[in-house]
């Protein structure tokens, strides 16, 4: 359990004024049985005109952002401030108890519930030469010899020690196939790697966009920017978490945000100005996130 505070900041800036197109937000998390807001603040300038609040298609907390015209400026920022409590389930864990059909691979989920996962279990990327579909048979034995839990937990881990971690701050997500082409990636290569090569064996699964958190080795990946890791639908455990960029299972050190199905549905600022092309000339995003254990008479007491 941990008290977790974080400054998340976009800036962007323009070589003349430029008029502001609306913009959507997704920088606040949901309350849950994991996560508690205590506060949430968020600073704008120039000033909108309006700001609400709505639920996405995956029922995520959005804010749109609107600004009356004639306004024209140089620059744009955007600083989202939260103040939240953690209750991971642990990197320990998970000591999960799945429906006693679910815990060898494969398995098939319940029929009420296939209409609900809907293209959460198709494949939403090309994989031509079929190496997705190769990269995740490699963690599934014969019929009845693989555990289901073991498998995702293989699969996590392999990821993170095959594969380059590398930066990379331009737009866009690598395919799972190319990921593996090229033997590295980012965050958000990865996650996507996991939910192909997932998918590809018939079960559920969803891109997750939020913050990570520092465990005190200064060993994790994906820190300094927000962060991405991978949640899959087991059946009588619901929905497990996942981060293939750093090995960690059920949400240690990881503040959800947002879960959607692609990539593209996460971005956490989203908009654009009206002027031209030339005007445009830099966005800089920094995160900065602070945790703190949260002493045991206070964990008592809440």
């Amino acid at each position: 359990m941990a008290r977790i505070n974080i400054v998340h900041t976009t800036e962007y800036s323009y070589r003349n004024p430029v008029g502001l197109t609306r913009h959507r937000l997704m920088l606040r998390p949901r309350d849950s049985h994991d996560l508690r807001l205590n506060s949430v603040t968020l600073a704008v300038h120039p000033t909108p005109a309006k700001m609400r609040y709505a639920h996405d298609v995956f029922d995520n907390s959005i804010c749109y952002l609107e600004w009356a015209e004639p306004l024209r400026t140089k620059e744009l920022s955007i600083v989202s401030t939260l103040d939240l409590t953690h209750y991971p389930i642990g990197a320990a864990l998970p000591v999960y108890s799945l429906d006693p059909a679910a815990e060898l691979f494969p398995f098939s989920y319940a029929s009420e519930e296939v209409p609900d996962l809907g293209r959460l279990t198709e494949r939403q990327q090309p994989d031509p030469n079929r190496t997705v579909d190769a990269f995740a048979r490699r963690f599934v034995s014969g019929p009845g010899e693989t555990r289901t839990l073991q498998l995702l937990e293989d699969m996590t881990h392999a990821i993170k020690a095959e594969l380059t971690y590398g930066a990379r701050h331009e737009e866009g997500t690598q395919t799972a196939a190319q990921t593996l082409e090229l033997g590295t990636g980012t965050c958000r290569d990865f996650a996507m790697l996991m939910i192909e090569a997932i998918r590809s064996l018939g079960l559920a699964a969803r891109f997750v966009s939020g913050y990570l958190y520092d465990d005190l080795t200064g060993t994790q990946r994906g820190g300094g920017s927000t962060h991405a890791w991978v949640s899959v639908y087991l059946p009588g455990a619901g929905w497990v978490e996942y981060d293939p960029t750093n090995g960690l299972i059920a949400g240690a050190n990881l503040v959800r945000v947002c879960e959607t199905r692609t990539p593209q549905q996460a971005l956490p600022v989203a908009g654009g100005y009206f002027g031209e092309a030339a005007d445009f000339l830099a966005m800089n995003v920094c995160v900065s996130v602070s945790a703190a254990p949260v002493p045991v008479a206070a964990q008592r007491a809440g």
